[in-house]
């Protein structure tokens, strides 16, 4: 059975080029303009879970990282990988999207046979009942938060601004 890739971008062309050459390398896949739309199908009885979810930062009615929160949320996708694919490349939104649970962050302009490695290593270090990618993630994740507590409060930047706890 082929993993299952939701892409959630509010560009067409990103989603039809995200689609052919997901569907060439042999992907299931389902996508969607915005994140609202996909939340809802998720309700859906014709969804199904997603292995991984690629989805842009700058999307209407829900941002991002507020996409990727959601998903957080739900125990039956806590297995599921987040690839964040945005225009944003700032130090910042990269930890930000750590932070908020994502496994990757691709910038755009980007080359489809990056985002399809990005895409198969994070699929490859999501077996379930495994601690390898995903303990050593949350040590990262950790000692990243430690390291931006530390300069965001030697630089007087209110770590609330950069985070939604």
């Amino acid at each position: 059975m082929s993993a299952f890739v939701m892409v959630i971008d509010d560009s067409l062309v990103i989603r039809k080029i995200l689609e052919t050459c997901l569907h060439r390398a042999g992907y299931e896949v389902k996508s969607f303009p915005d994140g609202v739309e996909a939340l809802c199908w998720l309700n859906t009885t014709e969804a199904h879970i997603p292995d991984l979810v690629v989805v842009d930062l700058g999307l209407p009615k829900l941002d991002g990282y507020q996409v990727i929160q959601q998903i957080k949320a739900r125990p039956a996708l806590e297995h599921t990988r987040l690839v964040i694919l945005s225009r944003r490349d700032g130090v910042l939104d990269r930890l930000k999207g750590r932070l908020v649970g994502a496994q990757a962050y691709v910038t755009k302009p980007f080359k489809t046979d990056r985002l399809l490695a990005v895409i198969q290593s994070s699929l490859e270090n999501a077996v379930p009942g495994t601690e390898g990618a995903r303990g050593q993630g949350k040590q990262e994740l950790v000692s990243s938060e430690g390291t931006v507590r530390t300069h965001a409060s030697a630089e007087g930047f209110p770590l609330r601004s950069i985070s939604h706890r």
